[in-house]
């Protein structure tokens, strides 16, 4: 069960209401083995993953590495207790879930064999010290996993520049709150000053037109589409666009997921080891 949950709390853009919950569990199934494949965590092994949700990526972690020790946390309680349910909805686990600050977790040095952390980093205001914080959960040899998205490298076909000014009030927002919405690109470097050995990482690109419609559905509308969407009411309410400009933009982007439209977006997987 969850502990009583700690005194702080991190901003998050997107909020905590119901329809955010079903945006990132919509996320969560078109890329699952995009960003989950050949981790090769193994059976008994301990994971910690940092900043779970409503644990959409959860479920996604114990179906492509069931047997793991799996402990999970994240700062809102109203969250675990989602993905609690979304874990034994999908017949998996157990899973420890914990309430727990992500750049304060209550665990010792070396309680795990993995850390993995996705769609986190963007929201901290000092991913370098949660960072270096995760690595040394880590046992020596341990992996950390770090997965992240860049809304700078949005492509789409039509072009619209109202949609483009969309994705920049979006990652102006983010800035505003003490995040990087484009911090994808600087993974390795955040990884090397942890302190971490051996990092690598691998760029995850969705990539989505006519030939793939679900894709296009499921990725460019309900996924991408849908975040910038529940970005309305700030977005205007901060002045960096006007009502008509942000739904002409949204269309823009729904568009895009139109049989003669393209989305292209990158993601970045990084992982580096703990030295002995």
């Amino acid at each position: 069960m969850p502990i009583a949950p700690p005194p702080r709390r991190h901003a998050y853009l997107h909020g905590y209401d119901p329809r955010e919950a079903d945006r990132l569990r919509d996320q969560a199934g078109p890329l699952a083995s995009l960003l989950h494949g050949r981790l090769g965590y193994a059976p008994g092994e301990r994971v910690l993953e940092v900043g779970c949700g409503v644990g959409a990526q959860t479920v996604a972690l114990l179906r492509a590495h069931p047997g793991i020790a799996l402990t999970a946390i994240d700062i809102a309680a109203d969250s675990l207790a989602r993905a609690d349910e979304a874990v034994r909805s999908a017949g998996l686990g157990p899973v420890e879930f914990r309430v727990a600050d992500a750049t304060d977790p209550p665990f010792a040095p070396a309680s795990f064999d993995h850390v993995f952390v996705c769609f986190v980093l963007e929201h901290l205001p000092d991913p370098d010290r949660a960072l270096a914080t995760f690595a040394r959960l880590l046992r020596p040899g341990g992996s950390l996993t770090a997965i992240e998205g860049d809304h700078g490298s949005a492509l789409f076909h039509p072009e619209n520049a109202a949609a483009r000014r969309l994705i920049r009030c979006q990652i102006d927002l983010q800035r505003s709150l003490g995040g990087d919405a484009e911090i994808g690109r600087r993974l390795r470097p955040l990884l090397v000053a942890a302190g971490l050995a051996s990092v690598a990482v691998e760029p995850r690109i969705v990539y989505a037109d006519g030939s793939r419609p679900d894709l296009q559905r499921r990725f460019a509308r309900d996924t991408f589409g849908a975040m910038i969407a529940g970005l309305r009411g700030r977005a205007i309410d901060a002045g960096l666009v006007g009502a008509d400009e942000f739904d002409d933009g949204l269309a823009g982007l729904a568009r895009s997921a139109e049989p003669d439209g393209t989305f292209f977006y990158a993601f970045f997987r990084a992982t580096g080891i703990r030295p002995s």
